[in-house]
């Protein structure tokens, strides 16, 4: 499991109102609540934003209400991969239980830049910046998360074990 995309970057304490403003939490459509993905911070992100690329962000993104609907509108957008130097707690949750694929590393939020070319390697928990050059080193997903990522979340993880 790989990751690699442009990179789009956030400051500290973005929470899930500036990911998806609570105005827009009754559209059943994922894509509608995509194209409206941190437009209250970044209103060119959902029109800029291609499969794959990467969101990097400093400390405690994700804070802020416990709604599912903000890594959703994340991953549903077409970000492969969130990497900060730390997450909310209910937000790192939901993340996975969605398939979303997020790291901490202090290192990586620090020096990439927007526009940067990034690639991650889940398995390693190496993160590339190809735009500069330079490697940094995450956590590892266990074995375990890995598997939820691939299933696509908590759910499809659950159905693969039970229909073993």
């Amino acid at each position: 499991m790989n990751a690699q995309g442009k990179v789009f970057k956030y400051g500290d304490n973005i929470d899930t109102d500036a990911i998806i403003a609570a105005r827009y939490l009754n559209t059943p459509d994922y894509k509608d609540l995509a194209s409206h993905c941190m437009q209250d911070i970044d209103t060119v992100f959902a029109k800029a934003v291609k499969e794959g690329d990467i969101i990097v962000a400093m400390k405690n993104f994700g804070c802020g209400s416990s709604r599912e609907h903000a890594p959703i509108a994340i991953k549903v957008a077409g970000i492969s991969c969130v990497i900060a130097k730390s997450f909310a707690r209910i937000f790192y949750r939901n993340a996975f239980n969605i398939g979303l694929p997020i790291l901490e590393c202090e290192e990586a939020a620090d020096k990439i830049e927007a526009g940067d070319e990034v690639s991650v390697d889940f398995k390693s928990g190496k993160i590339t910046n190809v735009t500069k050059n330079e490697t940094y080193q995450a956590e590892p997903f266990p074995d375990f998360i890995q598997q939820i990522i691939s299933s696509e979340g908590l759910v499809g993880y659950v159905k693969n074990k039970l229909s073993k």
